[in-house]
């Protein structure tokens, strides 16, 4: 089940990120709470997230050229580093009293750009630790679990620590976190990093990157999946303060707790992904998750008890992790390694560049449209999104089996699958 952690390069980055993604977490339901609290505004909830990660909307395609070109190793030190020196920042605003909103907004346009670099760049840095092949939709699966374990721990941790030591110690927290990830980094053994980049320019390979993308139907429709799930999910998770303070009149531990919910729906999701050996059926299993999804937001919209909507959270945590982390293993298993950066570059593009337009299209709907409306919405696009990519399944399956096969990911003992069954 946990095969990918034989790599020792791998089990450090594990550790790193896991530690670094507490304290990020708990970040983020810090800086949400403090959002609330100065401006008790939806529009500026989603406006901060839009400020956050809509960099990685424009400058992705750029940053995945540069990718392909680097040493991904030191890239990521560099952007650990800079996203923990403004933690470190933003915890000594806070501290002090001296954070506003345009502050607010200034430095998560700061971690924006940093994170248009970082995400493509973890996700290719991914395969170049996990050096058995066989062991990559484990280490996918395992990297979505550390996410969705420190989304299970963080954010009850963020709500406790508010409440008993203040907002501002959270951020410090996060901070000191970074540690973790920089240290793991620079204690891995590499091979010196090699590339032969040639002598094209930026503009060759990007276009090269899109012509790639678009002429290969599996990636560009998981793509495009992977957009629509973000920006939904990016709707719901902006309101979630609100519920909490205005629906169940609760307070940051509230906030804390539905959050928890998710990752606790999510974590499940990731180690049922860890427990596969291969990529067959993960097709099916993003209709369903994706179709899980839809249903249990349009739930969560009609219900008024707390109780029913920590559960409901956790089937919606389930799906989304779920459809997310069987995109990224698919992507990952189909993609020529010399186009990986490029396209994992997309990848952010779509997860990252579509969920706060998402969120801030939800918090200028929710005082027109109601909380409940707001929902309705996102669920409908994950329902919508299920029954679409059911439709096109049977190509794609078809399109990438020939791919898989050729990289030996494709069991050749496997009988033939039906258009029923199978990836």
């Amino acid at each position: 089940m946990f095969r990918a952690l034989n790599h020792r390069n791998y089990r450090l980055f594990f550790v790193g990120q896991t530690i670094s993604l507490i304290g990020s977490w708990m970040d983020t339901i810090a800086m949400s709470w403090l959002v609330l609290q100065l401006t008790n505004s939806t529009v500026l909830l989603g406006t901060v997230l839009l400020f956050n990660q809509v960099p990685a909307f424009f400058i992705s395609p750029f940053a995945g050229v540069w990718i392909d070109q680097l040493d991904r190793r030191r890239l990521l030190v560099v952007t650990q580093s800079i996203s923990g020196a403004v933690a470190f920042l933003t915890a000594y605003l806070v501290f002090t009293g001296l954070i506003q909103v345009w502050e607010i907004m200034a430095l998560s346009l700061i971690l924006g750009l940093v994170s248009a670099f970082d995400m493509p760049g973890r996700q290719t840095f991914m395969i170049e630790i996990v050096t058995n092949r066989e062991d990559l939709s484990n280490a996918i699966a395992l990297n979505s679990s550390q996410f969705n374990i420190a989304r299970l721990i963080g954010p009850p941790m963020a709500g406790m620590v508010i409440h008993l030591v203040g907002i501002a110690t959270c951020f410090l927290i996060n901070a000191i976190s970074f540690f973790a990830v920089i240290g793991a980094l620079l204690a891995m053994k590499v091979p010196r990093f090699r590339r032969d980049v040639g002598d094209k320019k930026i503009f060759q390979h990007m276009k090269e990157g899109w012509s790639y993308i678009t002429g290969f139907t599996p990636i560009w429709v998981l793509l495009v999946l992977l957009a629509a799930m973000s920006f939904s999910s990016g709707m719901y998770y902006v309101l979630m303060p609100v519920y909490a303070k205005n629906v169940f009149l609760g307070d940051e531990r509230t906030y804390g707790f539905l959050s928890g919910a998710v990752g606790i729906g999510a974590l499940s999701g990731a180690l049922l992904l860890a427990t596969r050996k291969n990529v067959i059926g993960l097709g099916k299993l993003i209709v369903v998750s994706t179709g899980v999804y839809g249903l249990a937001m349009v739930a969560f919209g009609l219900n008024h008890s707390y109780v029913i909507a920590l559960v409901l959270l956790a089937f919606v945590g389930f799906g989304v992790m779920v459809n997310m982390a069987a995109t990224n293993t698919l992507l990952q298993s189909l993609l020529d390694d010399s186009m990986r950066g490029r396209v994992m570059a997309f990848y952010s593009m779509s997860f990252l560049g579509s969920m706060p337009i998402g969120s801030f299209l939800s918090g200028t709907l929710a005082p027109v449209i109601g909380l409940s409306g707001v929902i309705w919405i996102a669920g409908g696009i994950g329902i919508v999104s299920s029954f679409l990519f059911s439709r096109v399944l049977p190509n794609i399956r078809i399109q990438a089996r020939s791919v898989l096969t050729e990289k030996g990911l494709y069991p050749t003992a496997q009988p033939a699958i039906s258009p029923g069954q199978g990836q």
